[in-house]
């Protein structure tokens, strides 16, 4: 370390004026500049995926080298050479560890720069088959990832003589700890597992989880996580879903060949002719540009309603989303509604029929029920029954008839 010190200091003597020194110190900055743009270079031309890995070593182990020969070069000019190897001293940092020091760093870089190998080279044998998707070999890369970092920092430990007895057996009942306080969490992370390897749906499927439409989530799977499904509804909202729930109801995926089926429900007259019905929807929605071709539009009479014969119209969209949805069913909408104006076919409003039994009479206007009620019988006297007589007193006294007290004055007169 001495030895290392006295050399560094050579430049402080060569160098002794201030001017000088900074001019040192910035060339040292500038060429380190220069070495690093050189080495980003040279990751750009690698070529294939071997050479591409084979230069980012070279380029990182550039930049590491630069980086130390430039820190000593500033160290040295600058006369603090004896004070960084005090420094070190007075931490016991003697050889062997400096040397521990930098094997270390050495042994991160490695690990960082073939960890990069590793994905180069499972993208370029896993991305052509059909058999592994992008999200999958994302995965497979992140797992591959932790272990490899997981054994280089084990070999770290050993480099510096950690006794790993007593941190495996604190793992180990930090492990038991932890699986007993998430359950549930440890659940959703092996249920993801299953999900992104079994692969019943993809990042941009349209998917409804659950068979019930009124409690089961519908719309665009958005992304995929180890502990949970984020699907973008039909709304614009965005529906988190554990994993293992997703494993624990139906799935259901409507586009899972890169396109979608819609269903438009319309109905038609029971005097309508049905093959004409179904021929006016296939011309008229067979051109709409919302809509595919193949697999072509499909019209089926699927029952009979309480006002109407319910016609389904099935038709298909590619690359579903919520706006390409809406936007096919209202097309498909309103070009049937102005296709059966054109031809004079008739969407009835709903409508119910009432009828009453024959032998109960059926129903009769209140206004003739009225009128044909029989006529009050009068009694002896040529009057009427008393029910009717006491009516019309009411009817008089209401509209102003003569009091008892005016009858006895005209009866004195």
């Amino acid at each position: 370390m001495s030895e290392l010190a006295a050399g560094l200091n050579v430049l402080a003597e060569r160098y002794s004026t201030v001017p000088a020194r900074l001019l040192v110190s910035l060339l040292t900055f500038a060429g380190f500049a220069l070495l690093s743009w050189g080495a980003n270079r040279l990751r750009r031309y690698g070529g294939d995926e071997f050479r591409g890995a084979i230069t980012d070593l070279v380029a990182s182990l550039v930049v590491a080298i630069g980086l130390l020969a430039a820190t000593a070069i500033v160290v040295g000019v600058w006369g603090q050479a004896w004070t960084v190897a005090f420094a070190f001293e007075r931490a016991n940092v003697d050889v062997t560890t400096l040397g521990r020091i930098l094997l270390t760093v050495g042994l991160l870089a490695g690990t960082f720069v073939f960890v990069r190998f590793v994905h180069h080279l499972m993208q370029d044998f896993l991305s052509g088959h059909d058999a592994v998707s992008e999200h999958q070999l994302e995965v497979t890369y992140r797992i591959t990832q932790v272990v490899v970092y997981i054994l280089a920092g084990l070999v770290v430990l050993g480099f510096w003589r950690v006794d790993l007895s007593g941190l495996l057996i604190g793992a180990g009942v930090l492990g038991i700890v932890l699986g007993m306080a998430a359950q549930e969490t440890l659940a959703s992370i092996f249920a993801g597992f299953v999900l992104m390897f079994s692969r019943p749906f993809e990042i941009g499927d349209w998917v409804r989880i659950g068979e019930d439409e009124t409690t089961g989530s519908e719309g665009i799977v958005s992304d995929i996580t180890i502990i949970s499904t984020r699907i973008q509804t039909v709304d614009g909202e965005y529906a988190i879903i554990p994993n293992d729930e997703v494993s624990k109801r139906t799935v259901i995926n409507y586009s899972r060949k890169g396109r979608l089926r819609l269903r438009v429900s319309v109905g038609v007259d029971y005097g309508t002719d049905l093959d004409r019905a179904q021929t006016t929807i296939h011309e008229t929605i067979r051109g709409l540009e919302e809509i595919i071709r193949v697999p072509t539009p499909q019209v089926v009479v699927t029952e009979f309603g309480d006002s109407a014969i319910v016609l389904e119209v099935r038709f298909w969209i590619d690359k579903p989303s919520s706006r390409r949805r809406w936007r096919a069913k209202q097309a498909v909408i309103k070009a049937i509604t102005d296709a059966f104006d054109r031809e004079g076919i008739k969407i009835p409003y709903p409508q119910r029929e009432l009828s009453g039994r024959a032998e109960t009479g059926g129903f009769r206007i209140a206004d003739e029920r009225r009128a044909t009620e029989p006529a009050p019988q009068a009694d002896g006297n040529g009057r009427a029954d008393g029910r009717r007589d006491a009516s019309r007193e009411r009817s008089d006294g209401e509209a102003g008839g003569s009091r008892p007290a005016d009858r006895r004055s005209e009866e004195e007169r």
